[in-house]
């Protein structure tokens, strides 16, 4: 009987530690964004899941000192409906889901650069500790792109 109650608690451990590593994969939460050419700090973005069960990215704080900027530039570069909108609050990736395969890879999102303008698909993969998170950008094979890395923080703020 206790060897049996034993048992049954070694399974349900077990089973309640698997789930939590596998719900705790999300790209959900606050990420601080970095120049890959230059190193520098350029935004906050955080990352929510909407009803549709994608994940949307909006910027939620502009580091006052790229490119010389205050950080409440205008996204003039931008297409439509982007063009002249405050890079602040500005929605950069959006339609991007996780691999039912592989859960620490998101894929078909979009994703805008404000710097140029352009709207490039996008995939993500989180790392296993959840605190980076590699994004590719790219036009028509993701072997034609660019990636950045993310860095988790805890705040909209620095």
């Amino acid at each position: 009987m206790q060897k049996k109650l034993f048992m049954n608690g070694i399974v349900g451990i077990s089973l309640s530690l698997l789930s939590t590593t596998i719900f705790s994969a999300s790209i959900e939460g606050y990420w601080k964004s970095i120049d890959d050419r230059t190193s520098e700090q350029l935004a906050i973005i955080e990352i929510k899941k909407a009803a549709d069960g994608t994940f949307r990215g909006k910027t939620v704080y502009v580091y006052p000192n790229v490119r010389g900027g205050s950080g409440n530039e205008l996204c003039v570069k931008c297409p439509p409906p982007y063009t002249n909108k405050p890079r602040l609050g500005l929605e950069i990736m959006t339609g991007i889901t996780q691999d039912s395969k592989d859960p620490s890879n998101y894929i078909n999102g979009k994703l805008l650069d404000p710097g140029t303008g352009k709207i490039y698909k996008g995939k993500a993969h989180l790392s296993a500790d959840g605190k980076r998170l590699k994004l590719r950008g790219y036009i028509g094979v993701s072997l034609l792109g660019r990636s950045v890395v993310w860095i988790r923080t805890d705040s909209a703020s620095p």
